[in-house]
This record gives C-alpha cells, structure tokens and sequence, in this order.
C-alpha cells in the first residue's frame, strides 16, 4: 500500500512543479530562418561606413532601406510578442531588411528579454532599450482597467527619444496582434508633407464618449478640436515620422495633457486620450486591413468579437481577453485560432522527435 501512495505523491508534486515552471519561466521553439528574396534591396550596399561602428549589424539600425518595427517588450506580454515577430517575418518578402526596436522597462530583467528573443530568432536584426519608468510614472492617472496605468504602455510616446536619431520613421506595433500580410506595405503609407503618423481611423465610433463630461463643459479644452475632424484611432499600429515628431516635440505636447489630467480629470482610458488629443483629425488615415482591432472582447465583460467586414492584413488583440490566456484556459474565442499558429510557447509535455 505505501508504494502507490509513495508513486501518486511523488506524480502530483512532478505535475505541480511542472506546472509552476512553465508559469515562471515560458520556453520557447525556435523560428525558422527567413531570407530575403532576390528583388530586395542589399542592406550593406547602403554605402555607410561600418567600419566606424562598434557591431557589425549597426548598418541596418541606420539605414532607410530597412523596415524599422518598434514594440514594447516585458515578460507578461512576451508570448504575444514572440508571435507578433514571427507573423511579421513569416509574411514580409525582405525579412532580413527588417530592424525590431523593442524597449523595455528600466526596472525589467533585460538580458533575460534579450536572451529569449535571441534564442527563437538567432537571426534577428534586433536591439532593446531601456525605458525610465519615473519620466512617466508622476503623470499617469487611474484608468478603467489597472493593466493600462503600465508606465510601458507609455513608451511609445517616447520612442523619438528612445530610438537612435539615425532612424527617421518607425512602425509601431502593440504586443498582441499579428500580421498576415506584408508589413512593408504599412510601412511606405505617405505621410505627405505635414503628418507625424498614419494609423487607420474609425469616424463611426463615439468620439465624445472618449473624454468626461468635464472636459466638454469646459470651452477652453473642447475648442481643441475646433479646427479638426476628430476620429478615434487605435495607438497599438501607427506609423510614425521621428524626425517631425522631434521637431514638433509632441512627447512634450502629450505630457501637458497628462499633468492637466492629474488635476482635472478629462479622460478615463490610460495613454489612448493623450494620443488622440494631440493627433485627433491630423493623422493620415490608413486601411482599416492594417487594424482589425478589439478582438480581445469588451474590457468589462471579454466578449468575443468577429471580424470587421472586408479583407485583413493585421488582427489586433486589443481588449481584456488574450489568445494566449483563453487558449490556456481551454476557453477560447474563434478568432483565437488565427493567432495559435504563432504561437512558439515551448510546453512541457512536447517530445522532440
């Protein structure tokens, strides 16, 4: 009798640790090599003077030949990331001439993050930067939803200091979408000859329901958008001119609509409202295939959404539920399986062959 006892404790506890790893720390599969294909152009015929650089790979960092991509990275969101990567070279026809900026918090274990993006992409054109927490922490206020008051969420307003100067124009990409076609594309949206960034807008939404009622009573703020046409837009896909960006100094520009909101609150939904403020009815609209976005379901229920009408080349998780969390939880929406095929999470239970 004490023998299969011994046997079914010594199993559970195997089960528990198993378990409470691959909770602390994710594996994750290798990605296969992608190669450019022959009409790309060759990165290292830029002409630029290498030989000045501390790495070899700086080149494409520099180059506007390349596809510059910038996403947040921490390790909460880390399997969404692993996927966004591998859909946007899976799907591109010059992955090798695409630069990934990823910037992480200062507080964050960077060289874990490195590590693991190194290990499922050995070939990846990739840097991360650290992100100061406290030039953002003072400003953010309460949202509807804890996960939005992250500081990280704020990065992006910050990537024209971040990113190195060399780099004129970025993609920004939020960590739970995927890309099903090719992100070059995006990237080359004309910004004509005034925009800072391009996302796609969506004028049927409720823009008012945005901002309080404070904010609409109160003349001197509503009359913001007295000379544009605002429309909602999604800040997790947005492309992006750096260098317009520095010279207007808009991250200034967005921090003074931050500390207005700390003493009188105008809006209720994290870095979204700053965005909008700023940009509302200024932006270069794109195709709405670049953002087919809230299928992570409503914020307060997590209901599960279709499909906008018409074609996709971007599905965008935004919303409370995640892929990742209602696949794990054996309860996942039906959209959900267009996002599995991304997924590197290593299991424990997978037997290599």
């Amino acid at each position: 009798m004490l023998m299969p006892r011994l046997i079914h404790k010594l199993t559970l506890l195997f089960l528990f640790l198993s378990l409470t790893t691959a909770t602390i720390t994710q594996q994750f599969k290798e990605a296969p090599q992608f190669y450019n294909s022959p009409d790309c152009h060759s990165i290292d015929q830029d002409g630029m003077d290498s030989d000045s650089e501390t790495d070899g790979d700086k080149t494409i960092f520099c180059s506007g030949h390349a596809v510059h991509v910038a996403m947040t990275l921490d390790t909460a969101y880390i399997r969404g990331s692993m996927a966004a990567i591998l859909s946007v070279l899976q799907h591109t026809s010059c992955p090798q001439n695409i630069a990934f900026h990823f910037v992480a918090s200062a507080s964050a274990n960077t060289s874990l993050l490195r590590a693991t993006i190194s290990s499922s992409f050995p070939y990846l054109n990739f840097r991360v930067y650290t992100f100061d927490d406290s030039s953002v922490s003072r400003l953010i206020s309460t949202s509807i939803r804890s996960a939005l008051d992250c500081p990280l969420n704020y990065a992006r307003s910050y990537l024209a200091n971040i990113i190195p100067l060399c780099v004129r124009r970025v993609v920004y990409l939020d960590s739970d979408l995927v890309l099903v076609d090719d992100i070059a594309k995006l990237a080359a949206t004309p910004l004509g000859e005034q925009s800072v960034l391009a996302a796609p807008e969506y004028c049927n939404a409720n823009f008012t329901s945005y901002f309080t009622p404070t904010f609409w009573s109160n003349p001197s703020l509503s009359l913001t958008f007295a000379d544009r046409k605002p429309c909602y837009f999604n800040t997790g896909v947005m492309v992006i001119d750096l260098d317009r960006w520095r010279e207007g100094d808009y991250t200034t520009k967005i921090e003074e609509w931050m500390e207005l909101q700390k003493r009188i609150r105008i809006y209720e939904l994290g870095s979204l409202p700053p965005f909008m403020l700023v940009f509302a009815g200024d932006i270069v609209p794109v195709d709405h295939r670049w953002n087919q976005h809230g299928l992570g379901g409503d914020n307060f229920k997590g209901l599960c959404r279709d499909l906008h009408p018409g074609p996709a080349s971007l599905l965008h998780w935004s919303g409370k539920g995640k892929p990742w969390a209602r696949l794990d939880a054996n309860r996942p929406c039906p959209l959900d399986a267009l996002w599995a095929p991304y997924d590197l999470l290593q299991t424990p239970f997978t037997l290599d062959c």
